[in-house]
């Protein structure tokens, strides 16, 4: 761990928005229980690559580099739907970092899942599901959404118990609603207090 503030570190990738907007929502809810959320983002991919992205985007959030993934006390991932998988700029992130997998760099520590898709049965699921395979690889504990929290039960567009998300329709217009807000606030709080948790456990035992 480098000696910067503790941090909970908020990758997403969004093509439309929206999952920028859970992204930003669960940032809140770990800046309130009292953890500094660090929200980064991955450039985008083609199939033919002829030039590199700069390091630094001209504008929106700065591109994840490995030592904020490496630094990190704790993860929320965020990508959309693509086919009931995880996008390909974040799938391509993540097939770089044998390094830290290497190193044991993330064993130990809590992470979360959140997605966005433009149809009801678009694979919001699945795509939570996949997007935690890479983080049980790397050793990572995975944090949901109990049922306990009451826009669980309500929510008609979202939710999910694996993690928040949200149906922004066909033309991606659909807003997010107050009780997905409320879901990702409560998602990135339940994160930052798992991620306090864990630093201070003995894993020597």
């Amino acid at each position: 761990m480098s000696q910067a503030a503790p941090y909970v570190l908020v990758l997403y990738y969004s093509s439309y928005g929206t999952t920028k907007t859970l992204a930003y929502a669960i940032a809140q809810g770990i800046e309130e229980a009292g953890m500094t959320a660090r929200i980064r983002t991955v450039p985008t991919v083609a199939p033919e690559t002829t030039a590199s992205k700069p390091a630094i985007p001209d504008e929106g959030d700065l591109y994840c580099t490995m030592d904020d993934l490496k630094d990190c006390m704790g993860l929320a991932l965020g990508s959309p739907t693509h086919f009931g998988n995880m996008a390909a700029p974040m799938k391509y992130f993540w097939d770089n970092t044998v390094t830290i997998w290497l190193a044991g760099n993330l064993q130990n520590k809590p992470a979360s899942v959140f997605t966005a898709t433009g149809s009801m049965h678009g694979g919001q699921e699945t795509t939570l599901l996949t997007m935690m395979l890479p983080l049980i690889h790397h050793g990572m504990m995975i944090v949901g959404i109990p049922y306990g929290e009451p826009a669980l039960n309500r929510t008609s567009r979202g939710g999910t118990p694996y993690g928040v998300s949200h149906v922004s329709g066909a033309a991606h217009d659909q807003p997010v609603s107050d009780d997905e807000r409320e879901l990702a606030i409560a998602q990135g709080r339940r994160l930052a207090i798992s991620a306090t948790a864990l630093a201070q456990a003995d894993w020597s035992r």
